[in-house]
């Protein structure tokens, strides 16, 4: 595959993410986190039942493939839904921007310790300018959290965006993760195959809790807005991001790849400023300049002496 059309898959799968990290406040609102990423999985589902067949030229799923693509669902798709659904409900707008910022960093550090990848020094430079450039972007923003009143009510508040703060980070992780495992499974697996399966695994794992919140959820007071949001949250997380995100990693180092992850914070904090009515000042023009940059250094071609990132090819 074309570089430039990996690298547009993967910022475009990162954007449409950051998107839905940034609409799921409304619909935790509106739908209990369980129930929401029940529903998610199954209209993905449905939307992919065609990408499950084994194509012709695909080798059958080995026990390692299988293990894999277990993993990956559970950490990158239902551990990361779960995490962050939650996360974004508990905590502040500013909180969550700066958590997300690290993922770079962290899709870095585990190709380096799992995939053996060796990182260059314009690579660490590219993630440094991500993660500096989305922790402006964060802290220049004023919190989200609503004022209390002193006491028992504005200790709980801190606690529960304590507890917030902690979720996402655990999100961040679990986004890593997904890169890194997703790496390994482009090696043997096709990416609609690769999406197909892990939202099937999310869709069994979630099931129960899923099935118990419906029992007793309302479903006709539910607006119709509110259906056309989840409806795109379920298309946008369950299919278009994995798709182009398989699709993109393929051709690229997971480390390199995860730099494009920066995509989710700018498009969630453009999100806040053009949907949610945000204001866009002189320091966030700054951060989004050092996260552009930053996917330049990353992706810009190598000059002659500069070895690039390798990745150890899937057992």
């Amino acid at each position: 595959m074309n570089r430039i059309v990996a690298y547009a898959c993967l910022a475009l799968s990162m954007s449409l993410v950051g998107s839905y990290v940034a609409l799921s406040k409304p619909l935790v609102a509106v739908f209990p986190v369980f129930l929401l990423a029940w529903l998610r999985f199954g209209i993905g589902g449905t939307a992919m039942l065609h990408w499950l067949k084994k194509p012709a030229y695909e080798a059958p799923m080995t026990r390692q493939t299988r293990q894999l693509v277990f993993l990956e669902s559970f950490l990158g798709n239902f551990l990361f839904s779960i995490c962050m659904l939650f996360g974004v409900s508990l905590t502040s707008a500013v909180a969550a921007g700066v958590i997300m910022a690290s993922i770079p960093a962290v899709v870095a550090v585990l190709s380096w310790l799992f995939l053996r990848e060796r990182i260059t020094a314009r690579v660490w430079l590219a993630v440094a300018c991500a993660v500096l450039g989305i922790a402006l972007v964060s802290l220049s923003k004023t919190e989200l959290l609503a004022p209390t009143t002193q006491g028992l009510e504005a200790d709980l508040v801190s606690k529960s965006a304590w507890m917030g703060n902690l979720l996402l980070l655990g999100a961040v992780f679990c986004e890593a993760a997904y890169a890194v495992i997703g790496k390994r499974l482009t090696g043997t697996l096709g990416p609609k195959r690769i999406t197909a399966l892990i939202n099937l695994w999310g869709f069994v794992l979630v099931t129960p809790a899923g099935l118990w919140m419906a029992w007793r959820f309302d479903f006709a007071a539910v607006t119709p807005g509110s259906w056309l949001l989840l409806l795109f949250y379920a298309l946008a997380a369950s299919v278009w991001t994995v798709w182009l995100w398989m699709t993109g990693l393929k051709s690229l180092p997971a480390s390199q790849a995860g730099v494009f992850t920066v995509m989710l914070p700018v498009s969630a904090a453009a999100v806040g400023v053009g949907v949610l009515g945000e204001t866009l000042g002189g320091l966030q023009v700054v951060a989004f300049a050092l996260a552009l940059l930053g996917v330049l250094l990353a992706t810009l071609p190598q000059r002659s002496g500069e070895q690039p990132s390798a990745a150890v090819p899937p057992h």
